[in-house]
């Protein structure tokens, strides 16, 4: 089944950035273009992605003005000025930028700013992610990217237009994987993409969902994408970027540090329309993804859990933390309906099996019940143990008659017994000849 979006001609090469001017070798000169990218990645050498002074300056100055104020020493913040000097003491920002762009070309991925069409204009919604009680200063610097790198064919705004997070504890159980697996599959075969960190447990469940649904998921690493993390899933990554993406903040050759990682959260949360968590201990960096989807007005989502499990202990609080804003959902249909066009994409109401007694008036209802389970019995006395007059028990009784529920007998009424299963008749020699014809 081809699980492609409307009107798509499926993945095609990298697009060609709008208005780009042509480029000489980078021992040369460059164009203004190629300059801004080079000053991007600088800027993201120098200091992590997400720093918001870093953001501030280049939304005022530009990214080259702004990488030659932060070299000449002039940062408006200490910690900054402070951490530009001592990476500078490594390299040369320019080179380092520049040694980076080869080393994605060699390894077949490409450079997406926001000069570039396929950029995903929904992680603009990062400048206004503030959280609330910040004692880390990887949870104050959740200010938009600067640039990403993208290994894959898909533009990558594209990519993020229709896309869900599916995330959660690494050390997930053989419930979680299952509920990761089902949401990653639904999920593509209805034309969204999956979204996720590419970890062990839930993150890798609901990947290879996605992928088994013929669909598209995109990973968002912590690290440089010829060094995914973890290496245990290296084959996942190769098949995510042949039909997806891997998607960076960081350099080829960066290392998956453990701040990154929820560096790296806000991206997962900011650039989709919803995050879903499926399992996730008191610890875990999912429910840091979830409160940033939260702070970011997005939708938040949770998988309810065994309350005797471990690793359902952190989704379960998300629910308590946010009552308001974390969704309680059990499968493709409640997600649906949190991210999906209002009043065309609602759940089902869950209800039990249909039964013939549903759709009785309560006169006839009671009647059914007031019925022994065995014999018959008459109509005055079921009009007076099921508290209706005579006459509304013969007409009801009547209609219960119809619909085989009930039969009559001398004695009165009864139950009428189940009916047995039809067995089919053999094949006469008739028949027989007339099927091999």
């Amino acid at each position: 089944m081809d699980h492609r979006r409307p009107g798509r001609p499926g993945p095609a090469g990298p697009r060609r950035r709008s208005g780009s001017a042509s480029t000489t070798d980078r021992g040369g000169d460059v164009s203004a273009d190629e300059e801004r990218r080079l000053a991007r990645v600088a800027l993201t050498w120098l200091a992590e992605p997400g720093t918001r002074a870093v953001h501030r300056l280049v939304e005022r100055l530009g990214p080259v003005a702004t990488l030659d104020l932060l070299l000449d020493g002039g940062s408006p913040d200490g910690w900054l000025h402070t951490t530009v000097a001592a990476r500078s003491a490594a390299g040369d920002a320019r080179a380092v930028a520049a040694e980076a762009l080869d080393r994605a070309e060699r390894l077949g991925a490409r450079l997406v700013t926001p000069d570039d069409e396929e950029w995903p204009a929904r992680v603009a919604g990062l400048a206004t992610l503030h959280l609330p009680d910040v004692t880390r200063r990887v949870d104050g610097e959740t200010a938009p990217p600067l640039c990403f790198w993208v290994r894959g064919s898909w533009p990558l705004g594209e990519a993020l237009e229709r896309s869900v997070a599916v995330v959660g504890a690494r050390a997930a159980t053989s419930y979680g994987q299952h509920v990761a697996t089902e949401l990653g599959y639904g999920l593509a075969e209805r034309d969204w993409t999956v979204v996720s960190g590419g970890a062990f447990g839930i993150d890798a469940a609901a990947h290879r969902g996605a992928l088994n649904a013929g669909g598209l998921t995109v990973s968002v690493l912590a690290c440089g994408l010829d060094r995914p993390y973890p290496m245990g899933n290296a084959a996942l990554f190769d098949r995510i970027a042949d039909t997806g993406l891997l998607v960076s903040e960081w350099p080829p050759g960066a290392e998956p540090l453990r701040p990154r990682f929820l560096i790296r959260n806000r991206v997962i949360a900011g650039g989709t329309l919803g995050t879903v968590v499926v399992e996730a201990s008191a610890r875990s960096g999912a429910t840091q993804t979830a409160r940033r989807a939260i702070y970011t007005n997005r939708v938040a989502m949770v998988v309810p859990g065994p309350v005797t499990s471990a690793m359902s202990v952190g989704a379960h609080e998300l629910l308590r933390e946010f009552p308001a804003k974390a969704r309680l959902v059990t499968g493709v249909a409640h997600v649906l309906e949190e991210v999906g066009r209002i009043g065309a994409d609602l759940a089902p109401l869950a209800r039990g099996p249909q039964r013939p007694a549903d759709g009785l008036d309560d006169d006839a209802r009671s009647l059914l019940e007031a019925l022994p389970r065995r014999g018959a019995m008459g109509v005055d006395r079921l009009a007076s143990r099921a508290g209706v007059d005579v006459r509304t028990a013969l007409r009801k009784l009547s209609l219960l008659e119809e619909l085989s529920m009930v039969v009559r007998r001398d004695d009165g009424y009864a139950l009428a017994p189940p009916a047995k299963p039809k067995r089919e008749k053999p094949a006469t020699a008739a028949t027989e000849t007339d099927a091999s014809d």
